[in-house]
C-alpha cells in the first residue's frame, strides 16, 4: 500500500510539471494577445474586407468593441477584449485582442 500511494505521487508531480511548463505566459501586447487568440478573434477574422454592418452584433462577445473611423476608445490593454477596426469605407481592416 505503501509503494502504491508513493507511485501515486510521483505521478502527481510529473503531471504538474508538464502541465506548468505547457502553459503559455500571459500577453503582455495585443500582438501575443490576438497570436494566442486570448479574445476569440480567429473567429472574427472571416469579415476583414467586408462591410461591418454585416457583423450580428448580438452574437460578439461581452466587452466586445466595434471601432469605427475616428471613435475614440479608452487604450487600456484587455487581452480578452475583441476589437473589430472598420475603415471609413465601413469595411472591417482588423480584429485583434487588445
Amino acid at each position: 500500500m505503501r509503494m502504491a500511494l508513493i507511485g501515486l505521487l510521483a505521478l502527481a508531480a510529473c503531471t504538474q510539471t508538464e502541465q506548468s511548463s505547457s502553459t503559455a505566459s500571459p500577453p503582455n501586447t495585443a500582438d501575443e494577445a490576438t497570436a494566442q487568440d486570448t479574445c476569440g478573434a480567429s473567429h472574427w477574422r472571416q469579415y476583414v474586407g467586408r462591410a461591418a454592418s454585416e457583423i450580428d452584433r448580438s452574437q460578439l462577445p461581452p466587452r466586445a468593441r466595434v471601432i469605427m473611423p475616428g471613435q475614440m476608445v479608452t487604450m487600456d490593454f484587455s487581452a480578452e477584449r475583441l476589437n473589430i477596426r472598420v475603415a471609413p469605407d465601413g469595411k472591417v481592416t482588423e480584429v485583434g485582442c487588445f
